[in-house]
């Protein structure tokens, strides 16, 4: 498995080695940054491990390539505090960037603001959460989405999590925000393989993506569920809740607990069995998909509805 993404990962750093190569050809749009596109990173909460590292390999490769595009990185302190996520696109609508790089806290509620942007000129190419369907539909925009898919990541770890239990267990989910593509992706992908290997989902509530709330739900879950034999959390963060709620409930060993993205503070668990799998999304390199993505659209004088709909990046299941 570790020479399968090792080589996945090596393929995607050689065609960000090709991509870094192109010449970005100026455009008159460009002319106010003196032929170098501004391209603005905005995440969801940068006290989120893997919106961290996501933001520094975006820096890495600005600044390895700083004579092709300059970078404005931002995010918001609280996963589901959208109203000021809006207002981040805003001000960079108002500081007239060239490309919008954003990884939406609400499926639905960014849209209006990234169609203001789209109206403005700006490229936007979307991120880690995928912006509803639906509603881009409505606004007539096109908004690719470069990113991993979610639901087969969580179906990997689901299926990984079901060699280790027996069919007819009871299980747990403990989803995202519940408003966001990929917490409701993860979730089918989790369902996909407990139904597929006959276990019993008997619980479903969101965490937000934090270890806090991570850790009341799975309290709640293991209290009124005293026969659950696993966890299946969205984000490892949520993860690393569960797990001090596994222990503080005196089942360390008994109930296991999986999660999603790989973050550093994940892999001591994984060593040591507290946590059974997580998915590794490529968190370093996953804004610079989008990054290139965009200055390719630039370079390429293409307008937004050119673009194509989705870039699928990869995802791999990780184990201890």
């Amino acid at each position: 498995m570790k020479s399968a993404i090792r080589r996945r990962v090596l393929s995607a750093a050689v065609a960000l080695v090709a991509c870094s190569a192109l010449p970005f050809a100026a455009s008159p749009a460009l002319a106010q940054n003196a032929g170098k596109p501004k391209v603005a990173l905005v995440m969801k909460s940068l006290a989120n491990e893997f919106f961290l590292t996501m933001e520094n390999g975006a820096k890495d490769y600005q600044q390895h390539n700083a004579d092709k595009f300059e970078l404005i990185t931002n995010g918001i302190k609280d996963e589901t505090d959208t109203a000021a996520q809006i207002r981040i696109v805003e001000q960079m609508i108002v500081s007239k960037v060239d490309a919008l790089v954003i990884a939406p806290a609400d499926s639905k509620a960014l849209v209006p603001v990234i169609k203001k942007a789209a109206d403005a000129g700006i490229i936007v190419v979307n991120i880690d959460n995928r912006l509803d369907q639906d509603v881009l539909k409505s606004k007539d925009l096109n908004v690719p989405f470069v990113g991993p898919d979610n639901r087969k990541g969580a179906r990997q770890v689901g299926d990984y999590l079901a060699k280790h239990l027996k069919k007819g267990d009871e299980v747990g989910i403990i989803e995202g925000v519940s408003t966001t593509t990929n917490a409701q992706q993860r979730t089918a992908g989790f369902k996909d393989a407990m139904d597929a290997a006959g276990m019993k989902v008997v619980a479903l509530q969101s965490g937000d993506w934090e270890i806090d709330k991570g850790n009341a739900v799975a309290s709640q879950i293991l209290n009124a569920n005293p026969n659950v034999k696993a966890l299946l959390c969205g984000n490892d963060n949520m993860a690393i809740g569960a797990v001090s709620a596994v222990r503080a409930a005196g089942k360390a060993g008994k109930v296991q607990v999986v999660g999603y993205d790989n973050i550093g503070a994940i892999k001591p668990m994984l060593k040591d069995g507290r946590v059974l799998a997580t998915a590794d999304q490529y968190a370093a390199k996953q804004a610079v998909f989008g990054i290139d993505v965009a200055l390719k659209a630039i370079a390429g004088h293409k307008k937004q509805s050119e673009l194509s709909t989705v870039v699928e990046t990869p995802v791999d299941l990780v184990t201890k």
